[in-house]
């Protein structure tokens, strides 16, 4: 059997926490931004990630976040993996790592080719990547703008560690990104989302419907 893993981003609702994991995502992120629409407070956090079901993965987004935050963070959420979606360097990356001993995934935004070479560097210490659209200059938001970037710069390449594809993903053009990448890991926010920050149950049925029909498709081996 093949599989192509699904994270839902930016959940902020106990019924959004079920509906990702009714629709067979595998991961499930919580927002610790401020300035997103999809912010959760520590307090709302715990509760979220207490009603996920046993499977589901929960992640942390968490930008330039300081070890304050990130020891605020864990001594109250459950969490399974950590998302750096900030300027955090490769240092500070492999610092995370090895402080709080849980996997890292770092984001890192793609525009031209001459974005690539960071995919190199951060693969040598996190645990996954991120390759999502560079967020547009004076972006308020370092991700969940709803952007894609041209999936040609990444068609066939490979890192040191497993990623996975973000950036503009919807139900409508996520088989088409499968095809085109290769992704066996897809993330998305805004592209199931029926107004900034309030996820959709049908959009994200219909995501993992798109995805297992690109699966199907393409026979994508196991990760």
């Amino acid at each position: 059997m093949t599989e192509i893993r699904v994270k839902i981003c930016g959940l902020k609702r106990p019924e959004e926490m079920q509906a990702v994991a009714a629709a067979g995502a595998r991961y499930a992120g919580l927002v610790f931004f401020p300035k997103s629409p999809r912010y959760v407070s520590i307090a709302e956090a715990r509760d979220l990630a207490l009603s996920a079901p046993v499977g589901l993965a929960k992640v942390a987004l968490v930008v330039d976040a300081e070890d304050a935050l990130l020891d605020a963070i864990l001594a109250e959420v459950p969490l399974d993996m950590l998302q750096l979606h900030g300027r955090e360097s490769v240092q500070r990356v492999a610092e995370v790592r090895a402080r709080y001993g849980l996997p890292v995934m770092k984001a890192v935004g793609v525009a031209s080719e001459a974005d690539l070479p960071a995919l190199l560097d951060y693969g040598k210490v996190a645990d996954q990547i991120l390759v999502d659209a560079k967020a547009p200059k004076g972006a308020v938001l370092p991700g969940g703008n709803g952007l894609a970037f041209d999936w040609r710069l990444i068609a066939g390449r490979r890192w040191p560690c497993p990623w996975m594809l973000a950036g503009g993903l919807t139900p409508e053009n996520v088989a088409q990104a499968v095809r085109m990448t290769g992704a066996r890991q897809v993330d998305v926010s805004s592209g199931v989302e029926s107004a900034p920050g309030v996820k959709d149950p049908a959009r994200i049925a219909a995501f993992l419907r798109a995805v297992t029909d690109a699966e199907e498709a393409a026979a994508v081996p196991r990760l």
